[in-house]
């Protein structure tokens, strides 16, 4: 069994959850050309190392995001968004 450390709800289960995508910028709405959202909705990186997620606790309907190694199937941290609100204001 595969435990996932919800940063609400503390370990559980991982069918209790449901992965929500990578988590990306978004293009500048007003200025953003077709082929940037394009790329943006349809090309995902496919590498190695770690890839930051989006992932949603069924049970409370509580986001937030996982640091997970893609190789290794890892998950490294989570954290609540929050975070990433602040990584972006500094």
């Amino acid at each position: 069994m595969k435990i996932m450390p919800c940063p609400l709800n503390g370990p559980r289960n991982i069918n209790e959850f449901v992965y929500g995508g990578e988590v990306s910028e978004l293009p500048d709405v007003a200025t953003a050309p077709d082929s940037d959202w394009a790329e943006h909705t349809f090309y995902a990186y496919n590498g190695t190392g770690i890839a930051r997620e989006w992932w949603y606790h069924v049970a409370s309907g509580y986001w937030f995001v996982a640091e997970r190694h893609r190789v290794t199937d890892e998950i490294i941290r989570t954290y609540d968004p929050a975070v990433l609100a602040e990584e972006k204001a500094q």
